[in-house]
């Protein structure tokens, strides 16, 4: 579609330029202006001349009826008419399809993709969960909208470094050693993993601050118990850097779990422990630029002439806090990669850590201040209920999958009892049926998660989509060895088709540049119901004239690639047989 939209812009750069404009649009400009329009009776593209009636001084209905005549001869133009003010343009079905399943044969799996990338490193942080505490609904959003743009990146020819920056430092781990030690022991934790780390965490959580529902009284002693073993772990106690690393191994079992599932590797798991003697030196840098500011003991970074609160850096006792890790994070993967993009997947209630120390970074003189990207996203509750680890309200992934496969096979089971490797079927169905459900709506918007929704199997979700690429497989697998010499155009449902394969490379690109997986959700949903249609009103393999079919098979070989070159940008997978 780019291909041809740079066609029509250059006629219409000609056209712009014979009415007498002092100065010509550019013919990307006019790529810009051209749009989709919302209804196909209105044609495939439509240029508003509203923007141009003051350059070319005419009225937008003089302007769309003079530049009808320049599109008359162009190959992909039907036909152009002037409506109201706008140019609507109505592509050639033949031409569609000639070109365009031409360009998806022949650019196979790299149909889409650029080079726009090529040459260039991306880091991307994203994932990153709190050792010791399971994966949950809440960290779905930034485990596949960050993978979802490393594989977007990768596809555009982008280096990509994906990084889980661990949680495995901090006060909770004197929280998790006192329990331990209080009310666990060796046998427990190797049995229980880390549903007994975090039976132990809500616990001494209860037990500090108190709950009345449960009758627990509270008992601050603990909180101060808490922060004198995780005291003692900084000092490099061996008792409890040997539980420490043990916590975190355990943790690490469990994850990989999920992460399999889901399809992700990472490049790096160097958490927030690995960046304790890489902060001093940042502090300094502050400290020596006269940037650090003392108040209330606190030392600060002073940010009111940019609108926002003071970035701490160190707390009165002169521990660090989170800007300090990520400063000193970002300045090493900087050093380690040396990354022309640095991309932070995390919810949108960080905007503001982001924002303060992404200026403090720009203050202390770092040129590449601005390549470091905040990718935010909205909360996750369930059925309106907040998530909180430490109270235990939380619906753990893995039970969440497992509810979702169990459903798939539940399914199967009525529908295609005889089907091969019905456990692998379900698991890529299950588990993608939960990912497109998420990824279907705008990352920054808020999710209420409805169980009910999430397996919902029908409709727009992603077994209606994973369904179509699997009859798209089985139309292939009866054409055998047809092959089409001439492609023959016959009915509209194939130019839609084809239109919506056309757009691919264009959404890969939005989907980048808005950092939006959900742009290439609702991609394949268009192509799926385009597809389903076209299969249940154009006879494939049972078409009359063998040209026509041979054409349609094509176009089913075409929607077979797109959709195999889309699924995995969404961390979903292709099932030939569902």
């Amino acid at each position: 579609m780019l291909t041809m939209k740079k066609m029509i812009a250059e006629k219409l750069s000609e056209g712009i330029a014979a009415l007498g404009a002092p100065s010509t649009l550019g013919v990307n400009e006019l790529i810009a202006m051209l749009e989709y329009p919302p209804d196909e009776g209105m044609g495939d593209l439509a240029l508003p001349c509203f923007k141009l009636s003051r350059t070319l001084r005419r009225a937008p209905v003089q302007i769309a009826a003079a530049l009808c005549d320049c599109l008359t001869e162009l190959a992909p133009v039907e036909k152009a008419e002037a409506v109201n003010g706008y140019l609507n343009i109505t592509l050639s079905g033949q031409y569609l399809l000639e070109h365009v399943l031409a360009d998806i044969a022949a650019k196979g799996e790299r149909y889409g993709a650029t080079d726009e990338g090529k040459g260039k490193t991306v880091v991307l942080d994203y994932s990153s969960p709190n050792v010791a505490k399971p994966f949950h609904i809440g960290h779905l959003g930034t485990t596949v909208i960050g993978h979802s743009l490393k594989k977007l990146h990768e596809f555009a020819g982008y280096q990509c470094i994906g990084i889980n920056y661990l949680g495995d430092w901090g006060t909770q781990f004197g929280k998790l050693i006192v329990a331990y030690k209080k009310w666990g022991n060796k046998e427990m934790i190797e049995q229980g993993g880390i549903d007994k780390l975090v039976e132990l965490y809500v616990k001494i959580n209860n037990a500090i601050s108190g709950n009345e529902e449960k009758g627990i009284p509270a008992d601050p002693a603990l909180g101060d118990e808490s922060r004198a073993e995780f005291h003692k772990l900084e000092l490099g106690d061996e008792e409890n850097l040997a539980l420490w690393r043990w916590f975190i191994d355990i943790s690490l079992e469990e994850y990989q779990k999920t992460y399999k599932q889901l399809g992700i590797e990472f490049d790096s798991y160097k958490g927030e422990s690995f960046y304790t003697d890489k902060m001093p030196a940042q502090v300094q840098k502050l400290r020596d630029m006269g940037l650090l500011k003392i108040d209330d003991g606190a030392s600060i970074v002073d940010l009111e002439p940019y609108n926002m609160p003071p970035c701490l850096i160190l707390k009165r006792d002169g521990s660090t806090l989170y800007p300090t890790r990520d400063i000193a994070a970002a300045v090493y993967r900087k050093s380690e990669y040396n990354f022309d993009k640095a991309i932070y997947v995390t919810s949108a209630g960080q905007s503001l850590h982001f924002a303060q120390w992404f200026k403090v970074v720009e203050l202390m003189g770092y040129d590449w201040h601005d390549q470091l990207v905040h990718v935010p996203y909205g909360t996750v509750s369930i059925n309106g209920a907040k998530l909180a680890t430490r109270t235990g309200n939380v619906v753990l992934l893995k039970d969440l999958f497992a509810a979702a496969i169990e459903e798939v096979s539940r399914i199967m089971e009525e529908k295609n009892p005889d089907l091969e490797n019905k456990a692998e079927v379900a698991e890529a169905v299950g588990v993608g049926a939960i990912v497109f459900y998420y990824l279907s709506n705008s990352r920054i918007k808020d999710i209420n998660f409805v169980m009910e929704d999430a397996l919902n199997f029908d409709g727009n979700t992603g077994p209606y989509a994973q369904y179509t690429y699997a009859r798209t497989c089985a139309v292939l697998r009866k054409a055998g060895d047809i092959t089409c010499d001439n492609l023959t155009y016959t009915t509209p449902e194939e130019a839609t088709l084809v239109k919506a394969l056309a757009r691919f490379p264009e959404t890969v690109e939005k989907a980048i540049a808005d950092y939006e997986p959900s742009v290439i959700t609702r991609y394949i949903l268009d192509v799926a119901a385009a597809f389903n249609r076209f299969y249940h009103n154009c006879p494939i393999i049972n078409a009359d004239d063998a040209a026509v079919r041979a054409t349609r098979v094509e176009i089913t070989r075409a929607v077979n690639r797109v959709l195999g070159n889309a699924f995995p940008l969404i961390c979903m997978r292709t099932m030939e047989k569902i």
